[in-house]
């Protein structure tokens, strides 16, 4: 009886066994076709997501597409990734020799990039007129092409050169850019919220503006769009003016140096395609901005200036700093700062 009892408990330790070991193979099998089910699902994504580009006239290619990621990410490998910007004028394309798409294996929705550097610009069949580096560029997407609500790309420590005649162009430590929708759908008057941001940034384009590290958060929202249907930018911008939509500035901050702006306000389009408007600002070390617009500009001022545009300015405050209050003015896309000729900004469309 007893090496009957005991028989019988090894085969029910047996059976316990082999139950474990189906139930363990039984999972492994279901998660494999869940991986590849919500890899699937992540390719028809990313698919959609370059025919809504292309729509747009951005046509993206990949010498040679992978997948990867088992088990708890999908990972899509892109090896000479290549982006064409037809309706630019002119056209140019962009090159890069990897992106990695990722996304979680439970929410194959939500795309993130990274981007192997370096990345080169350029017309089409011409040599590359601009390179850039970085220590990080990544982008996320959430969403379905026929949907998106939001959008971030981040770049670390980015480098952006000419090649010919060589020219820095940016150095900055980090620079973002996040755009979401706020308000209607996507069909119908979509109000979009735009977030941009930079630290330590130099740039050649600003001119005197830019020489010195420049920190920067500016939130704005655009209103009149029709919809958020695949289209190029320039097109958008003559929605919102027939529109009669805006730019409603909501928050912006400056700072270079001792020089720290902050303010708000509200631009509009003109059938020009040029901004019109005013942001109301207050700014702490208007000394060293009004000295840097006079060499920018050529203009004349100096302290008589200075002291007249603080008498005008009034009174004011920012981050514990003694401060000014002055119009940012835009009209048909010049802009003033006070009585101050500063830049013109070039048409929209």
């Amino acid at each position: 009886m007893v090496i009957y009892s005991e028989r019988v408990r090894a085969a029910r330790r047996n059976r316990r066994y082999l139950t474990l070991v189906a139930l363990v193979a039984l999972l492994a099998v279901g998660w494999i076709a869940l991986w590849f089910y919500a890899s699937g699902k992540a390719e028809e994504t990313i698919a959609g997501w370059r025919a809504r580009e292309a729509q747009a006239g951005r046509l993206f290619t990949c010498g040679q597409q992978t997948m990867g990621g088992f088990p708890f990410r999908i990972e899509v490998f892109c090896e000479r990734a290549g982006a064409l910007f037809r309706e630019a004028r002119p056209p140019f394309e962009v090159k890069a020799p990897q992106i990695l798409i990722a996304a979680q294996i439970y929410q194959p929705n939500l795309l993130i990039s990274e981007f192997a550097a370096p990345l080169t610009i350029g017309e089409p069949g011409q040599p590359p007129a601009i390179t850039a580096k970085w220590s990080l560029a990544q982008t996320s997407v959430r969403g379905t092409p026929a949907a998106p609500e939001r959008v971030s790309i981040v770049l670390e420590n980015p480098a952006l050169d000419r090649t010919s005649p060589a020219e820095a162009l940016l150095r900055g430590r980090r620079l973002e850019l996040h755009g979401r929708l706020a308000e209607g759908s996507v069909a119908r008057a979509p109000v979009i919220e735009v977030v941009l941001r930079s630290e330590k940034v130099t740039a050649a384009a600003l001119g005197a503006f830019g020489t010195a590290p420049i920190d920067s958060d500016v939130s704005f929202v655009l209103r009149g769009l029709n919809d958020f249907s695949p289209k190029p930018w320039p097109q958008r911008f003559r929605e919102i003016q027939a529109a009669n939509g805006r730019i409603d500035i909501t928050k912006a901050r400056i700072q270079q140096g001792d020089t720290i702006g902050v303010g708000n306000g509200t631009l509009t389009i003109n059938p020009r395609g040029r901004l019109e408007g005013q942001l109301n600002l207050q700014v702490a070390g208007v000394e060293a901005l009004i000295n840097k617009v006079l060499a920018a500009t050529g203009q004349r001022g100096g302290v008589g200036l200075t002291l007249g545009l603080g008498l005008l300015g009034g009174n004011a405050v920012v981050e514990g700093k003694p401060a000014i209050t002055l119009p940012l003015r835009f009209d048909d896309g010049v802009v003033r700062l006070g009585p101050l000729r500063v830049a013109e900004v070039p048409p929209l469309f």
